[in-house]
């Protein structure tokens, strides 16, 4: 979709995914704790979530917490946790005001049973918004997703209700916890990190990547629209030679 920005025609990327880093170094540079960048962070999702709508981007999907992240301080993760409880419960509200359907993504298995709950709320809340499709990933790993997905797969096909020489990688995507989404156009992360981390592996394949130097809750709109407008510029040939 193009759109006039200040005069320039930009082409809106369908689906964006951002791997929101650097909350804790935005944090140390002021002299605070790494928790404080994390709230910070939330703050800058929900400007993100509005600043994507106002942009016409349909699907919005970010990376909160992976797999990995366990292995941080029992403080740090607590504090995670406790920041998604009330995300969790507040986004109700604001959802439903701004038409936004929210989905979680990931493995809920390790998750308090809490925050599952609530998860499933604000799945049930926002389920017939049809405004932005606004994706978290929380406890997420893309080989994980994979794994669970190959497992379930294979689980199916022992069970005669797949047949293994029909499995395609439209089967694969249908198992995936992204099922119900597009596949990323842009993949957005923040912080000058110039790595994927395990996010969307499978889905990313033909993205394309726009790195930012902006810690993540300096992240606004001015960046979203430097990222859209790189992507604009982009010959996506999927493979293919023009």
């Amino acid at each position: 979709m193009n759109k006039e920005i200040n005069g320039e025609m930009i082409n809106i990327p369908e689906h964006v995914a951002i791997i929101m880093d650097g909350n804790g170094r935005w944090a140390k540079k002021r002299l605070m704790p790494r928790t404080y960048g994390h709230s910070e962070g939330a703050k800058a999702i929900e400007r993100t979530c509005e600043n994507a709508d106002e942009l016409g981007i349909k699907y919005l999907t970010v990376y909160a917490f992976s797999t990995e992240n366990w292995k941080r301080s029992v403080e740090e993760v607590s504090t995670i946790m406790n920041i998604f409880r009330k995300y969790l419960v507040d986004s109700i509200e604001r959802s439903n005001r701004n038409n936004m359907r929210v989905r979680i993504i990931g493995k809920r298995e390790d998750l308090p049973e809490d925050i599952v709950e609530k998860m499933d709320n604000l799945e049930k809340a926002t389920a017939n918004n049809t405004g932005l499709q606004f994706s978290v990933a929380i406890n997420y790993g893309g080989r994980d997703e994979i794994t669970r997905a190959v497992r379930q797969i294979a689980s199916d096909c022992m069970a005669g209700k797949l047949s293994p020489d029909a499995v395609t990688e439209d089967t694969v995507s249908s198992y995936l916890d992204t099922k119900e989404l597009t596949d990323p156009d842009l993949l957005i992360r923040t912080s000058g990190e110039l790595r994927t981390s395990n996010f969307l592996p499978w889905q990313i394949a033909y993205s394309e990547f726009y790195f930012t130097d902006v810690l993540w809750p300096d992240f606004d709109m001015d960046e979203l629209v430097n990222a859209c407008r790189y992507y604009s510029h982009r010959d996506r040939r999927y493979g293919g030679v023009k």
